[in-house]
């Protein structure tokens, strides 16, 4: 039996620092089907250099700031706007989570308690925010894959391990690019990570760049239970991770097709199905 997909529509920060947006966006993902609507938590003077936080940003048509650094403090919620955030979401029967990037956010964002939380493939192997999620946080934690090597993930795994804390993990296939190509984003990892994780973690997801939405199907057939994807209101808008996002539509027919293909992955309860033998008993040859 294939358990019920859990699908995450990643708001992150194309909500464009508006908290209007961000629950505008909340509303949205919960009118899709969605189950989570996760965002984004930074601490920008402790993730970057003092020269990455003044340098310009490489793309200044997407830039909501002079420099990378106010770039990315107008993009940010406080941890007030987080709890508030999380509270609508709770009202609309959604759950709330966030991605954390650095020590600071991670103990801010516990104040809030949510069910989990996500460690983003650019800090899986930043010792001090996993210990601070392996040790001072009861929920959940989920870990996406990206940009890692084997050894890199059984280092992490073994991490958890060593407090008994490897069941509270939710390891997740993942390619970092914006868009990947499908070429790239290599399915056959989900069961290659099933056969080498399973047995400690306590699931299996899909972190999905592409554009459309078949390849999560075939994630979630694969072995992926939770399947998490990029979601804006508006793919032209403007910011790096809009035009790999999921607009209403997309997001609404991929909660649709996952729980259709949920409903399919059965063997048959009997060998003829009594849908079946109506068209049985008028057409099956008798001779």
């Amino acid at each position: 039996m294939y358990d019920q997909p859990k699908l995450i529509a990643e708001i992150g920060c194309n909500h464009k620092g508006d908290i209007e947006i961000a629950k505008e966006l909340i509303s949205m993902a919960k009118a899709a089907g969605a189950h989570v609507a996760k965002f984004q938590k930074r601490n920008n003077k402790e993730l970057l250099t003092e020269e990455q936080y003044n340098t310009p940003h490489p793309n200044p048509a997407n830039s909501y700031g002079n420099t990378y650094g106010e770039h990315r403090e107008y993009l940010e919620f406080s941890l007030e706007q987080h709890a508030d955030l999380k509270k609508y979401a709770d009202n609309l029967g959604i759950e709330y989570s966030t991605s954390v990037w650095d020590i600071t956010s991670a103990r801010e964002i516990i104040q809030i308690n949510p069910s989990f939380l996500k460690v983003p493939s650019a800090c899986n192997n930043y010792i001090g925010l996993l210990q601070v999620l392996r040790d001072e946080y009861q929920g959940d934690v989920h870990v996406s894959l990206g940009m890692t090597t084997h050894e890199e993930e059984n280092e992490l795994i073994q991490f958890f391990k060593e407090k008994n804390q490897a069941h509270r993990l939710v390891v997740y296939s993942c390619t970092s690019g914006y868009p990947v190509p499908f070429q790239d984003i290599c399915l056959l990892e989900i069961p290659r990570i099933i056969q080498t994780y399973k047995a400690d973690v306590k699931d299996i997801g899909f972190s999905g760049h592409h554009l459309g939405i078949a390849v999560d199907i075939a994630a979630y057939a694969l072995g992926a239970n939770w399947v998490e994807r990029h979601f804006t209101k508006d793919r032209t808008w403007k910011g790096t991770d809009h035009a790999a996002s999921l607009e209403f539509a997309g997001l609404q027919k991929l909660a649709r097709d996952l729980n259709a293909v949920h409903q399919s992955l059965t063997t048959k309860s009997s060998e003829i199905l009594g849908i079946e033998q109506v068209q049985r008993d008028k057409l099956k040859y008798r001779g």
